[in-house]
């Protein structure tokens, strides 16, 4: 997949994600506090805004060869903070 990558052409859906940002939830930068097994970092607040805004987070994966660390602790945490 090539990156960058359009989520959404909807501007409603864009206003909700930035919307939520302020809401992202205030975990220690660096740790597993959830004991989820990855630590909580960038990529978890994007993936945790993503998916609390609908969007498909859990199906959203890096370019080839790539990595995002952090990415399942957002995505699990927009699922147990609802």
């Amino acid at each position: 997949m090539a990156s960058p990558r359009r989520l959404s052409d909807d501007e409603t859906q864009a206003r909700h994600v930035l919307a939520l940002a302020e809401y992202v939830p205030a975990f220690v930068w660096g740790r597993d506090e959830l004991g989820i097994g990855e630590m909580w970092n960038s990529n978890s607040v994007i993936s945790w805004v993503l998916a609390r805004s609908g969007l498909p987070a859990a199906e959203i994966h890096p370019p080839a060869g790539g990595r995002a660390p952090g990415w399942a602790t957002g995505v699990v945490t927009a699922g147990l903070l609802t």
